[in-house]
């Protein structure tokens, strides 16, 4: 059985803590990057996500969150699934978006990567 909760490290450095997941799949947590494209001091954030919850959940079941990210203008969402690896070690394998705020309109194919 691969959990969510508790403290993640990804290969960057990055750390992230996910408290308990309720009945309803939700939870909360934090994000602390060890990367960023701003010049910004970086600070702990704040995420809220969600795991899959049905009858049919599997014993590595997917989830999504929202990073609000507290020294930038931009918001990451990540999904992915947890994992338990041929040695027993849980593992999470995610992917992202990441939309940063422009000035107007036109500048909008810059916003998203």
């Amino acid at each position: 059985q691969c959990s969510l909760t508790g403290r993640w490290v990804n290969d960057l450095g990055s750390n992230m803590t996910i408290g308990a997941v309720n009945g309803n799949g939700d939870f909360t947590g934090s994000y602390h990057t060890a990367v960023t494209a701003t010049n910004n001091e970086i600070k702990v954030s704040p995420l809220q996500g969600f795991m899959q919850k049905s009858p049919n959940q599997k014993r590595q079941p997917t989830f999504g969150f929202t990073v609000n990210w507290s020294f930038s203008d931009s918001i990451t969402v990540f999904t992915g699934q947890c994992f338990v690896d041929n040695e027993g070690k849980e593992v999470l394998r995610t992917m992202w978006l990441l939309r940063s705020r422009v000035e107007n309109i036109n500048n909008d194919w810059k916003a998203t990567r």
